[in-house]
């Protein structure tokens, strides 16, 4: 069985992801933490819990969800992994920062990774990579099927989606996505984004006013 638990961190109220099996092994997804007593409340929660992080991925590299990087790879000596179309937005990571006056340390180096299609494993459980762009360019979400879960970063909210805004962002791209990417997963699928509450697949094809099913 697969436990998952969101710590919500920084100015942008990002949800961190942590997901670990009944081993105690842990993936640590989107860290977001911002500054030392962020940091000790990610530390404090893996520690209490008795996890044993394994794996570093970012969905996508916009500044909130890659804040927390350097700690983890600081505290537990693991790389980010991503999708190579990520690299160029982690790179203006400093510069978003100077912008919005958020302080930003020197990011770890990356695995490229997350290609779509391709599973990744967490002891016996396997996510599968989905490759939806639209929000950022390279964004992926993770799948575990056996589970009923996925890792949506920020491409499906509770009702919302998105936004398409920023560099890289495509609004059509991101509709194109989460109907042929997410709306065709099983109604009961549990959706864990990248801000706000949890929500469904179903409820969304229900009830989501941005892209309906």
């Amino acid at each position: 069985m697969l436990h998952a638990h969101s710590i919500t961190f920084n100015p942008f109220s990002e949800n961190t992801w942590l997901v670990w099996s009944d081993e105690l092994n842990c993936i640590i997804i989107d860290p977001g933490c911002y500054g030392s007593d962020e940091e000790r409340t990610l530390l404090s929660f893996i520690t209490e819990n008795k996890l044993k992080p394994v794996r570093l991925i970012n969905t996508h590299c916009h500044i909130d969800h890659v804040l927390g990087n350097p700690f983890v790879y600081r505290t537990w000596g693991l790389k980010p992994e991503i999708n190579p179309l990520e690299q160029a937005l982690l790179d203006a990571v400093p510069q978003y920062g100077s912008m919005w006056g958020i302080r930003s340390e020197e990011q770890p180096e990356t695995i490229h990774s997350l290609l779509p299609g391709e599973t990744i494993a967490l002891d016996e459980h396997q996510f599968r990579i989905l490759f939806t762009p639209g929000h950022a360019p390279g964004e992926v979400c993770l799948y575990s099927a056996e589970n009923n879960l996925l890792i949506a970063g920020d491409v499906l909210f509770k009702e919302s989606i998105g936004r398409t805004d920023l560099p890289g962002g495509n609004h059509a791209q991101l509709e194109k996505s989460i109907r042929e990417q997410l709306y065709i997963l099983p109604d009961q699928t549990l959706v864990c984004p990248g801000h706000g509450p949890s929500t469904s697949i179903g409820h969304e094809k229900a009830h989501n006013p941005f892209v309906r099913f």
